[in-house]
C-alpha cells in the first residue's frame, strides 16, 4: 500500500497543529483505516521512550500521542529528527531515536542535506505499511528566511503530494490576516495544496464570522473548512509548553482556587526555563480536589501548607535550571517547605537537584552543588539511559506512603548515574532506597526523588494517592475525534484522502 498523506500546516506555533494531528489520527482510525502520524523534525524536551531498528529510542511526545491515537505502535520513524534545547542557542540533535554528538555539533542550516534521506526513508517505510499518514508541520511553512533549508513543511508536504491544511489560533486575533498571509507567502504550487482553513479557540456565535470566511475564499480559492470552538478541558497535553496559565492555577472546575472548600491539595511544579517532560503532569490536572500550579519564584510557593506538594520535575539541563533556581530565591522556599515537613518530590532531572552534588567529569551537563535535601550524588555519563522500566517500590513513608509494594510503570530518559553519598552516609546520614537504583527518600519521608518519568500517568498510582481514576488516553482521543466530527465535515476529511485529479 501507498499511504494518501493529510498534512496540518499553522500560520504560528501554538496554532493547534499537534491538537488537529492527533483528533485525525484518530478520526481516519475510527473509519478503519491504518494509520500514522509523522513530524519531520520536531524541537521539544519532551520526549517518550519507542521502539527503534536498535531497540528502543527517543521520539516528541505528540508523536507518541498521535500514534497511540492513530492506534499504532510508536516508533522512531514517525518523528526522524528531534530537537531538545539544552541553551538558548544550542540543542541536542536526536536522530531516529539516538543522539547525534555530530549533528548536534552542525550548524543549523548545514544540518537539512544530512537529515533529510533519514526522513525522506522513514516517511516513505510508513507510507508502504499505512492506508493514511498524517503529517505534522512545525511553526509556519511562511518563515521565508528558512525555505532554502525546509525539512518539516514545504518540503515534506511537495515529497508526500499531501493535501494539507492550514490552522490558526483566532483567539490570538488576527487570524484573517495570519491565513492570508502565510497563503500569500507560499510559492503558487504549495497555494494550490492548501484544501482548507481552519479557524482554532473560537469563542462565541460562528455566525458573526461572515463575511470573512467568504471574502478569504474570494482572496485565496480556499474555504474555510471548520471553525473549532475553543475547548479547554480536552485532556490532552501540550507539546510545546505549560497548559495556560489560568486553567492550570485553577486546576479543574472542583478546585479553582487556593480557597475553593473543595481544594484537598496543591501540586506546585517549578517552572525551570529547560523543563522536561511537562506533559506527565496533565493527569492532575484533571483530578478533583487538586490545584496543578507553576511555580516561577517563591511567592507562587507562598501559601502551600504541608499537605500541598513541590515538585521538582525533569531537565534538559540540570546544572543551569539548579543555577536558575537559586537565582529567582527558590531553593530557600523549597528548603522551608520541606523543613516543616512539606511534601517534596524530585523526577529525574529533580531528583538530581535533591542531592548534595552534581559531578561532571565529561562535559555533559556541568558541576553544581545539589540542594542538599538528600543524601545522593550523581554522576553524569557520556552513555544515555534510555528505557522503559516497570519496577515494585519496598516502603515508602509521608505523603506516599500508599504506593508502598506497588508495582508501576514509566520510562527513564537521562544521563546522570545516582547513588548514596558514600560520606554521608559513613557520616549517619539517613537514606532509604525505596526502588533500587531508581528511587530514594529522607528519613522523615517528605522528600523523595525517582528516576521514573510518567508516575502520574500510572493509573494505580493515581488510585493510590488519589483514590481516583484519570480519563485513559483512549477516551481523551475518542473525545477529540468526536469533536472533530462535530466541526468538520466527513465529506471533507473524506476529500482529504482523496487522490488529486
Amino acid at each position: 500500500m501507498t499511504a494518501h498523506c493529510v498534512m496540518v500546516l499553522g500560520t504560528s506555533s501554538g496554532a493547534g497543529k499537534s491538537w488537529l494531528t492527533t483528533a485525525l489520527c484518530r478520526w481516519y482510525a475510527q473509519q478503519g483505516l491504518k494509520v500514522a502520524p509523522f513530524k519531520a523534525q520536531n524541537m521539544s524536551n519532551n520526549a517518550r521512550v519507542v521502539a527503534s531498528h536498535n531497540g528502543l529510542g527517543e521520539v516528541g511526545s505528540a508523536q507518541y500521542f498521535q500514534a497511540l491515537a492513530a492506534k499504532a505502535e510508536p516508533d522512531v520513524r514517525m518523528n526522524p529528527v528531534l530537537l531538545k534545547p539544552e541553551a538558548d542557542t544550542r540543542s541536542q540533535v536526536v536522530l531516529l531515536g539516538e543522539v547525534s554528538d555530530e549533528l548536534s555539533r552542525t550548524p543549523w542550516r548545514e544540518r537539512s542535506d544530512k537529515v533529510w534521506p533519514h526522513i525522506a526513508a522513514a516517511l516513505d517505510a510508513l507510507r508502504a505499511e499505512n492506508d493514511v499518514v498524517v503529517i505534522e508541520g512545525a511553526g509556519s511553512p511562511a518563515e521565508i528566511n528558512l525555505m532554502d533549508s525546509d525539512i518539516v513543511n514545504l518540503r515534506v508536504a511537495r515529497y508526500a503530494d499531501a493535501r494539507c491544511l492550514l490552522v490558526t489560533d483566532i483567539d490570538r486575533g488576527g487570524a484573517f490576516a495570519h491565513l492570508y498571509g502565510t497563503w500569500a507567502l507560499l510559492p503558487a504550487e504549495d497555494q494550490a495544496r492548501i484544501d482548507g482553513f481552519v479557524l482554532n479557540k473560537f469563542r462565541g456565535d460562528a455566525a458573526l464570522l461572515a463575511p470573512a470566511p467568504d471574502m478569504l475564499q474570494d482572496l485565496t480559492g480556499v474555504p474555510t473548512v471548520a471553525v473549532l470552538p475553543m475547548w479547554w478541558q480536552h485532556g490532552l497535553p501540550e507539546e510545546d509548553g505549560m497548559l495556560h496559565d489560568a486553567p492550570m492555577r485553577s486546576g479543574n472546575t472542583s478546585a479553582a482556587s487556593s480557597s475553593d472548600p473543595g481544594l484537598s491539595r496543591t501540586v506546585a511544579v517549578i517552572a525551570y526555563p529547560r523543563i522536561s517532560n511537562l506533559d506527565e503532569f496533565q493527569p492532575l490536572h484533571n483530578i478533583p480536589g487538586v490545584r496543578l500550579l507553576w511555580a516561577r519564584n517563591p511567592a507562587d510557593l507562598a501559601d502551600l501548607g504541608t499537605a500541598d506538594w513541590i515538585v521538582l520535575p525533569g531537565s534538559k539541563h540540570t546544572s543551569s535550571d539548579l543555577a536558575w533556581l537559586r537565582a529567582q530565591g527558590l531553593d530557600a522556599a523549597i528548603a522551608q517547605h520541606a523543613g516543616r515537613g512539606g511534601a517534596v518530590l524530585g523526577i529525574c532531572g529533580g531528583l538530581q537537584m535533591l542531592g548534595e552534588a552534581l559531578i561532571d567529569t565529561h562535559g555533559i551537563d556541568g558541576n553544581a552543588p545539589g540542594l542538599g535535601l538528600l543524601p545522593l550524588v550523581t554522576q553524569f555519563a557520556v552513555e544515555k539511559t534510555v528505557q522503559r522500566t516497570v519496577a515494585s517500590l519496598g516502603v515508602v513513608k509521608g505523603a506516599w506512603s500508599a504506593l508502598s509494594g506497588l508495582q508501576i510503570q514509566g520510562y527513564e530518559i537521562h544521563h546522570g548515574q545516582t547513588q548514596a553519598h558514600p560520606a554521608m552516609v559513613a557520616a549517619g546520614a539517613v537514606l532509604h532506597e525505596v526502588m533500587p537504583g531508581l528511587a530514594w527518600q529522607n528519613d522523615a519521608g517528605n522528600v523523595l526523588g525517582v528516576y521514573l518519568h510518567g508516575l502520574f500517568e500510572d493509573p494505580t498510582v493515581l488510585r493510590a494517592l488519589f483514590g481516583f481514576d484519570a480519563p485513559t488516553l483512549d477516551t481523551v482521543f475518542e473525545g477529540l475525534a468526536d469533536f472533530l466530527s462535530q466541526h468538520m465535515a466527513a465529506d471533507v476529511l473524506q476529500a482529504l484522502i482523496t487522490p488529486r485529479v
